[in-house]
């Protein structure tokens, strides 16, 4: 698909807020970010309405969604890194030179990170026992379809979205948590976003 670098843009930041939020950006919010004007952006989305890239429910607010089968990519990052050999959290171990690669991409199972890879920053203690933090970073990789025991990122019907553990059962999904301070979330439907593929953790 023939998209302007702005088209592809205003895609990346309609996802990205479906994603984090459950709706789509106003038009005022795409076109701060990109630094146009309002109109500009509604002749944008016009034409990503027209080349299919974008679905628009009638007559209701932010209900901007990427069509289906549309992939919308990131700019390419390097997910490759020089592998110089083992650190020991115990007993020291002698050193070694080692000119092998990590690849982070080949770890995480992505054939194609700027596709379908993503990351959301966590909030609160829910998954602890899974030894995700808060304010750690998960890598996500972009899926619409769960299996028991995947740990995902649901959007709710009521428009929230939640980190759990994705549990489908008789009559309805168990999004459990893993930290016996929260209940599990039981509900009859729920949109997967994405399934956590990796933890980040930054220090200072």
């Amino acid at each position: 698909m023939n998209l302007t670098p702005k088209q592809l843009r205003i895609l990346q930041l309609i996802r990205d807020s479906r994603v984090r939020r459950g709706y789509s950006p106003t038009m005022q919010e795409l076109a701060d970010e990109i630094g146009v004007s309002k109109v500009t952006v509604f002749e944008h989305v016009e034409a990503l309405i027209k080349k299919g890239a974008l679905v628009r429910e009638a007559n209701k607010a932010r209900s901007l969604s990427i069509a289906e089968g549309i992939a919308v990519p990131d700019e390419a990052r390097p997910l490759r890194y020089p592998l110089v050999g083992k650190i020991a959290a115990g007993y020291p171990i002698e050193k070694v030179e080692d000119t092998d690669e990590i690849d982070l991409a080949e770890i995480l199972g992505a054939t194609d990170p700027a596709q379908s890879l993503f990351a959301l920053q966590v909030e609160g203690e829910s998954m602890r026992d899974e030894g995700i933090l808060d304010g750690d970073i998960i890598l996500l990789e972009r899926a619409q379809v769960a299996s028991n025991g995947d740990r995902v990122v649901a959007l709710l019907e009521d428009g929230s979205t939640t980190l759990k553990t994705f549990y489908k059962e008789a009559d309805h999904i168990r999004l459990q948590p893993a930290n016996p301070d929260f209940d599990a979330i039981r509900v009859k439907f729920c949109q997967v976003q994405g399934i956590v593929k990796g933890v980040v953790r930054r220090y200072r």
